[in-house]
């Protein structure tokens, strides 16, 4: 969760969120009407993607006093000791969480390798080929492909699917991450496989979205649809 985003999307709620709190007798007719409401969501959408814990009447309230001008009901000091805490719980929450999925991860992947057909390369990767081509070409990293594609945690949880969405993704072969850079050059156009890919093959220590902590082997069912000229 990052606090600091937390005040600037609060305050932008206060140029357009007064009357917050009685939804059942919100008019959305006018167009300041309508735009305020979009506001709203899209400032709880944000608040709501970094994993803020927050109560709605209470930042209602705030947001209230401030367009009122009214005095504080907390002094700067009680709210900036406030956020350092959250802050804190957070950051104890995503360590936890990410050598969490440190030790899953390795687990899943030794386990994994032992199964038949699946190869190991020398950098770690673990692929499986789930759709063979005889005769084909392969990419190289300079290429542009279209691929199918369906991404998963160790436990199953799907972070990324063009399959769910219905469309191709197209790329560059050096544009994505290093399983995928090592594998889509090892595959055949047409081919699909399934790719378990180490952390330190995605993206290792850091956390590129809330649904893939740090640390984290993913799983991928990968189809080479097309190399692109």
């Amino acid at each position: 969760m990052k606090l600091v985003k937390l005040v600037p999307a609060v305050a932008l709620g206060t140029l357009l969120l007064a009357g917050c709190g009685q939804e059942e007798s919100v008019k959305l007719e006018t167009t300041a009407q309508k735009a305020s409401y979009g506001v709203g969501l899209n400032i709880g959408r944000q608040l709501k993607q970094e994993g803020a814990e927050l109560e709605a009447d209470a930042v209602i309230a705030g947001i209230r006093d401030s367009i009122a001008d009214a005095e504080p009901k907390l002094t700067q000091e009680d709210i900036q000791a406030a956020f350092m805490s959250m802050q804190e719980d957070a950051e104890r929450k995503q360590k936890a969480l990410e050598d969490e999925a440190a030790q899953a991860s390795v687990a899943f992947l030794e386990e994994n390798a032992k199964k038949d057909g699946v190869t190991v390369t020398e950098s770690g990767l673990q692929y499986e080929v789930i759709t063979a081509v005889e005769e084909g070409k392969s990419p190289e990293a300079t290429d542009k492909v279209r691929v199918h594609y369906h991404g998963t945690l160790t436990s199953g949880e799907v972070f990324d699917s063009s399959v769910e969405r219905g469309e191709p993704a197209e790329f560059p072969v050096n544009g994505v991450i290093r399983g995928w850079v090592e594998a889509l050059q090892l595959m055949k156009e047409g081919e699909k496989w399934k790719l378990t890919i180490p952390a330190e093959l995605a993206y290792g220590a850091r956390s590129p979205s809330p649904k893939i902590p740090a640390n984290s082997a993913l799983v991928f069912e990968v189809e080479l649809v097309k190399i692109l000229d």
